[in-house]
């Protein structure tokens, strides 16, 4: 995937695509059905498919405030964008200049003149321009006014529940401590990608090493000991492994900048600045502190022995089924 982050000097081969707009923060199911369509698109009209997306996310330029809110880095999202098959992403960068843009002007010098889409594929809820004044109908009139077509994916929900397919939605089963509820509607385990760094070195000195990830700028999910599946994308050890993870500021040694430490079952290397990728799978407990080193190292023997057993059928690619059904269009 060609990951493009200026408009300038694109070559021919790098415009005329058929094109995805969002910010697809999660790349949930409603992003994948935007995708869906723009990649049936493209396909009838032999043009690559692209993504264009904008970074930073636009709240974090008008809400720096806010606490951090982002269900995946900019890497996370490009990684995932590329596993579904994505030719271009165009990663735009925001900033107030940017917002300045009216709609028609977006549609005009963003669309038309600097990436002369092909088409482009919005989420029925899109609003684009200056004050957000721009929706899918005034996207729609551009279109037909600069020779370009425009497609409307429907609102996403997922099938029993009818509950609409949303990054907030998707927090807010994070923050509960719900990541099967997450993947439902992430139609894939929720992530926390970056490179391993190094920690105070606890869990080797106490017989369980573990690989530790920064989370800052990321929604947190609730804090505790997960259940995980692990792709580590670079080094010589890449592949996929099984394993537990604890998420949080270790309450234990009195820190407070939350960090994800996984351990890996039954592997022994060196990972310190590979590029890993851990997924939740189960929420099995809260932090907590505990009455001495022994007791803590129980505690962890005890949290391995349950995430093994519940992990034993989980897939190490790809992912499970769940109870809360596939997704429909939300009407």
């Amino acid at each position: 995937m060609q990951r493009i982050t200026s408009l300038s000097r694109l070559t021919d081969a790098e415009r005329g695509a058929f094109t995805a707009i969002g910010n697809f923060d999660g790349v949930h199911l409603g992003h994948q059905a935007v995708l869906d369509l723009t990649r049936r698109a493209a396909a009838a009209r032999n043009a690559p498919l692209a993504v264009l997306t904008f970074e930073p996310h636009p709240r974090e330029v008008f809400r720096p405030g806010d606490p951090p809110f982002r269900l995946m880095n900019a890497e996370a999202k490009a990684h995932r964008l590329a596993k579904l098959g994505v030719d271009i992403l165009y990663e735009l960068p925001f900033d107030r200049a940017f917002f300045g843009l009216t709609e028609a002007a977006f549609s005009e010098r963003i669309l038309n003149r600097a990436l002369g889409v092909a088409g482009v594929t919005v989420g029925a809820d899109f609003c684009y321009g200056k004050g957000r004044a721009g929706n899918a109908d005034t996207l729609r009139a551009a279109g037909r006014a600069l020779g370009f077509d425009v497609l409307v994916a429907d609102l996403v929900g997922l099938a029993g529940s009818g509950e609409r397919v949303s990054s907030t939605a998707i927090r807010d089963a994070l923050r509960d401590g719900q990541p099967r509820r997450a993947a439902a509607m992430l139609g894939h385990w929720h992530r926390i990608e970056g490179p391993v760094v190094h920690g105070a070195k606890r869990g080797r000195a106490l017989g369980f090493p573990t690989a530790n990830m920064e989370i800052s700028g990321l929604h947190p999910p609730k804090f505790g000991v997960y259940a995980v599946v692990v792709e580590v994308v670079t080094g010589p050890h890449a592949g996929h492994y099984r394993g537990v993870a604890s998420l949080g500021v270790r309450p234990m040694f009195g820190e407070n900048t939350p960090n994800i430490e996984a351990h890996l079952f039954d592997f022994d290397g060196n990972l310190y600045d590979e590029h890993l990728s851990v997924g939740l799978v189960q929420f099995l407990r809260p932090e907590q502190t505990f009455d001495g080193l022994d007791a803590l190292i129980a505690q962890i023997r005890r949290d391995g022995e349950e995430a093994r057993a519940l992990l034993a059928d989980v897939p190490l690619t790809g992912f499970s089924s769940l109870t809360t059904g596939p997704a429909q269009p939300h009407g």
